[in-house]
């Protein structure tokens, strides 16, 4: 999945330098050895991924056909919800009918902090274009199987959302073109607003003509040293297209990989056809390692949303009134085992007298 600078590359290199003494001009062959060798180390596919050292697939956190380790019992990695079914060339989360919820859950909580999932999807229908709905989403979140309003999923939920975002709700004329994918990041106070198709909430995202298209459609999130790629393939190419790039996003660990679709008055099929989880081996410094902390609640620095204040609670009417009925009880009983030891001792005291 990810490229690296491996043997392969340095034997390109040497190869480079066999074919250099070829030349019969020494000032010529220098030259050219010269630039050949700078335009390979300074390859952008090479300097981009060479801290990637390798990458591991995950099969627990990976679903593919034939889809084993799916279903209800007890030995099973993911559960269904909802509408969802398992076919042989696919996991169908809604079929193309009206007012369905569907998902596919991971039961098994993720605590890698490098990592990086391919996903294969499709969603199709016989409706024509902005006559369809609603959407999916890919989750990593702390709560699961929880059906809600936000494709299929819980709203103010804790973690990370890919949506993939079908139909316009919002103004036709806004800047955005549909199907749209977008980035969102929950921390349990953010509400996923429909009427505006996400953008008060939105971290990034692109235009990806993902409905009905006649090739395979797959999304690419890359999560490493607290930066999140988010990239698609779409259109044949088998080329990845850059769509949202986000930095000092932190996500704590335990959450839970999932992916869910829900249809309204419109509807379309929307299928996972793969999720295949890669853990990735990163290189950090001994400077980067100290800067790591651990978070509790999802954000992304300098961010003002996702501040969460803890606000201590205010004691209500009848919290106070049985506080303060207790506290006086408490005094009365004290003063009732007080009076009984003075009684007694000033008693004996007398009696020593005699």
């Amino acid at each position: 999945m990810v490229a690296s600078v491996t043997e392969s590359n340095l034997g390109l290199l040497r190869s480079f330098f066999f074919l250099c003494p070829m030349f019969h001009l020494k000032n010529i062959r220098k030259t050219t050895c010269l630039f050949l060798t700078v335009c390979l180390l300074m390859s952008p596919s090479l300097a981009e991924d060479q801290e990637f050292i390798e990458d591991f697939l995950k099969r627990e956190y990976s679903l593919a056909k034939p889809y084993r380790g799916l279903g209800l019992s007890s030995s099973s990695q993911w559960d269904l919800m909802g509408t969802a079914m398992v076919t042989p060339d696919h996991v169908r989360l809604t079929p193309d009918l009206q007012s369905r919820q569907g998902a596919v859950w991971s039961r098994i909580p993720f605590f890698e902090r490098d990592w990086e999932l391919k996903v294969q999807f499709k969603i199709h229908g016989v409706g024509k274009k902005n006559l369809n709905g609603d959407g999916m989403a890919i989750w990593l979140t702390k709560d699961r199987m929880q059906n809600g309003p936000v494709f299929g999923n819980m709203d103010q939920f804790v973690g990370l959302g890919i949506l993939l975002d079908t139909y316009p709700n919002a103004d036709k004329t806004h800047d955005k073109s549909f199907p749209y994918v977008s980035l969102m990041l929950g921390n349990g106070t953010l509400s996923y607003d429909h009427d505006s198709d996400g953008r008060h909430t939105e971290l990034g995202g692109c235009t990806a003509m993902v409905r009905n298209a006649i090739y395979d459609t797959f999304l690419l999130v890359r999560y490493s040293k607290n930066r999140l790629k988010l990239m698609v393939d779409v259109d044949g190419k088998q080329e990845w297209k850059d769509c949202a790039d986000v930095t000092g996003l932190r996500l704590p660990p335990g959450y839970f990989f999932g992916a869910s679709s829900a249809t309204g008055d419109l509807s379309d099929n929307h299928d996972i056809i793969s999720m295949k989880l890669y853990q990735l081996t990163i290189e950090r410094s001994l400077e980067e390692e100290q800067e790591e902390e651990d978070v509790t609640v999802p954000r992304v620095d300098d961010m003002d949303q996702f501040t969460v204040e803890i606000q201590e609670e205010s004691m209500s009417g009848v919290q106070f009134f049985f506080t303060v009925l207790f506290s006086i009880l408490g005094l009365g009983v004290l003063a009732v085992v007080g009076l009984v030891v003075y009684g007694r001792w000033k008693e004996n005291r007398r009696k020593r007298f005699y």
